[in-house]
């Protein structure tokens, strides 16, 4: 039988390599570093479809800042906050309407919803789970916002949201306050969104519907607003959720926003993602959607 082999490796120390050819390369490497990093990210975000690339996704993200400085001005400022008035009652019904579908679907059962832009709104409801119930206004009223925000990006989009939004402006006159000036302004408001369909071919649709969905992400900061500075008859659902569960209103209604901001960022993120095209894009595909002129 022949002998078996073992080779013997020998062990030798890493290999260094010295020399200005190595330090030359050294800082060619460290000179490109955030180079190579941005590139890396923007590899990342386009084949993940986050990347902003037309001017349709430029303007829109602009705008929703400007939105929500505009709001948090026209909510609070005295004398021009009535010009919210036919938003902020859709605003509230979305809480409202939160609230009920919570309480529906955890066995409660809802008496009553009335709704009114100076006091807030309320939702009489008979059993259900309060820890559902409570916080269900804030978190319905901003995942519709989200949807309401994601459908801002795209004109095609808009124009089916706001056939849900008309009928739910209409509704809120069933439970809204009876009295001329809500009655008034809820009318020139779906009077608004009609108007919108026939201008540059609904355009202005997209961002009437990107202005009521970036008011119900925030509602949650807009009532909180309310409750500890401007004092509204109808308490939070905040302070109602502490004086049951603990706590204080304050901190509630900042856990219960910060959530409202992260549902309104992945509305945003959505909308990048899934409505790339230019604003000439859009105006085609709106062509052959409910054409107007």
């Amino acid at each position: 039988m022949a002998p078996v082999l073992t080779p013997v490796l020998e062990k030798s120390g890493p290999t260094v390599f010295t020399g200005p050819l190595v330090r030359s390369a050294k800082a060619a490497v460290v000179a490109a570093g955030p180079n190579l990093a941005k590139l890396a990210s923007r590899e990342i975000l386009s084949r993940r479809g986050l990347a902003v690339t037309s001017d349709s996704q430029r303007t829109t993200l602009g705008i929703i800042g400007a939105y929500v400085v505009v709001i948090a001005l026209l909510w609070n400022l005295p004398y021009v906050r009535w010009s919210l008035w036919p938003f902020k009652m859709l605003v509230i019904a979305f809480h409202e309407f939160s609230h009920a579908f919570a309480a529906i679907c955890t066995g409660g059962r809802v008496k009553s919803i009335s709704l009114d832009p100076r006091e807030g709104g309320v939702t009489h409801m008979l059993g259900g789970m309060n820890f559902i119930t409570l916080p269900a206004g804030y978190l319905g009223s901003s995942l519709i916002g989200a949807l309401l925000t994601f459908c801002g990006f795209n004109i095609v989009a808009s124009k089916i949201a706001s056939l849900v939004l008309g009928v739910c402006f209409l509704l809120t006159l069933w439970w809204g306050k009876k009295d001329w000036l809500t009655i008034l302004t809820i009318l020139l408001a779906v009077g608004l969104l009609v108007a919108c369909w026939f201008i540059a071919h609904a355009i202005a649709l997209r961002f009437a519907v990107l202005f009521i969905g970036v008011m119900s992400s925030l509602y949650s900061v807009w009532d909180i607003c309310d409750d500890l500075i401007l004092r509204k008859v109808n308490s939070s659902d905040a302070s109602v959720f502490a004086q049951r569960y603990g706590g204080s209103s304050q901190c509630w209604g900042v856990i219960w926003s910060i959530i409202s901001l992260i549902i309104m960022v992945a509305g945003i993120i959505a909308g990048i993602a899934a409505f790339p095209q230019s604003f000439a894009q859009q105006v085609e595909d709106s062509r052959n959607f409910l054409p107007t002129r």
